[in-house]
């Protein structure tokens, strides 16, 4: 049963700008240790990939924190949830720390797809319960 569905539409133009006030902080504040390593090394090849790829991560957080019905509140933060690509390619969200034990007391699973187009990267999560052991 669907429990949440949350989106998130990110401008990256936005995002340019906050990296060029606040440098590379900007992005260890939204994004994981594992996905910051993957934005690093599309930065190095690519910047404008390396950008999208921090608009989709944001835009999935987002996304998830509108889906559980939180916000960015506790247990929800930028750093108590990665989204990585599994072996396929396609992104899933890897939750730790408080915010996986909140969601597991609850039964539930997330879900999520990310896109980006031009300036703009965008999220869907939905959130649904799962069996109990």
């Amino acid at each position: 049963m669907i429990v949440g569905i949350g989106t998130d539409l990110c401008d990256t133009t936005r995002l340019a700008q906050a990296l060029a006030r606040h440098g590379e902080r900007f992005a260890a504040k939204v994004l994981g240790v594992h996905e910051l390593v993957e934005y690093q090394k599309r930065q190095a090849a690519a910047p404008a990939r390396a950008l999208k790829y921090l608009g989709t991560r944001f835009a999935a957080k987002e996304a998830l924190s509108k889906a559980i019905g939180l916000g960015m509140r506790e247990p929800m933060s930028w750093h108590a949830c990665e989204i990585l690509n599994d072996a396929m390619g396609r992104p899933e969200l890897v939750l730790n720390g408080d915010l996986l034990v909140w969601l597991n007391d609850r039964h539930w699973h997330a879900h999520v797809s990310v896109s980006d187009e031009g300036a703009f990267a965008q999220a869907f999560v939905i959130v649904e319960t799962r069996n109990s052991p």
